[in-house]
């Protein structure tokens, strides 16, 4: 008899990598998945670097006790700060990461100046710094912080008038200098997404890493296991959930982000 296959493992500071969790989903729908939102420590992005690494490292501790055999990391501020350190740490372990969509964006742009939507320690994290060097070119790159966007989709705060004042007040600076590719560098920021692109207007382009990230995953995981998922007999995997924060609110939140009744339960300590 076939073992069962070990499921996926995709963590966040919080729901934003829902996000990319929803894109793994559609391209690997057998797959079982194991999401954990650590909102009881979001954000990342105004948090020491060794903060944020420590989190990190218990949750794909968490993931190892749950016999993963890949794990996402579906957080740029992790990504930006800690994934060497974390591949070192846990060499055994696939660890996917998403990043911003820099060289796209320098690929796509018309006007020469490209946008980065980020957290204050993606913006000055090295892992940004090395993308902007290897992919820039000729092309300007700025990258916005964008301070209380995480809060604001933590608290399920997608639309209203204060949140249309937030992400105005941030784009104004990278609108004004002619940037017309905008790159969502933060899983919680697809979220406010029609904010965005309603501030911005048509003109821009707004790019979302997390399908790459989705199509990496299935590259990096075994080829008979991807090409189960494209069989007509395949069964649809499940996805279980857990936060760190308060599960009733955390259950209702994901439930809105992820369009369907959820149960988050508690993150082990």
């Amino acid at each position: 008899m076939n073992q069962a296959p070990q499921p996926i493992g995709v963590f966040d500071s919080g729901v934003g990598g829902l996000s990319v969790l929803r894109e793994i989903r559609a391209l690997l729908p057998s797959e079982e998945l194991l999401y954990v939102a650590d909102s009881g420590h979001a954000p990342y992005g105004d948090k020491a670097v060794q903060q944020v690494q420590a989190r990190a490292e218990r949750i794909i501790g968490f993931f190892v006790a749950q016999q993963v055999r890949a794990v996402v990391v579906a957080c740029n501020t992790v990504t930006g700060l800690s994934i060497q350190a974390l591949r070192q740490q846990f060499p055994q372990l696939p660890l996917v990461a998403i990043e911003p969509a820099v060289k796209p964006a320098v690929a796509a742009t018309r006007s020469g100046t490209v946008g980065v939507l980020a957290t204050q320690n993606t913006v000055r994290s090295p892992g940004l710094a090395r993308l902007i060097a290897a992919h820039a070119g000729p092309v300007r790159v700025l990258a916005q912080a964008c301070p209380g966007w995480v809060e604001m989709v933590e608290r399920g705060e997608l639309d209203g008038a204060a949140s249309k004042a937030a992400v105005a007040a941030c784009l104004e600076p990278l609108l004004a200098q002619g940037a017309d590719v905008l790159v969502l560098g933060c899983t919680h920021y697809p979220f406010l997404r029609p904010l965005i692109e309603q501030r911005a207007g048509p003109g821009v382009q707004v790019l979302d890493p997390a399908a790459a990230v989705a199509r990496e995953l299935q590259r990096r995981l075994p080829l008979q296991a991807a090409q189960n998922q494209t069989t007509q007999t395949a069964a649809a995997g499940s996805t279980r959930f857990w936060s760190s924060g308060d599960c009733a609110h955390a259950s209702g939140l994901i439930s809105r982000l992820w369009g369907e009744p959820v149960r988050a339960a508690a993150l082990p300590v």
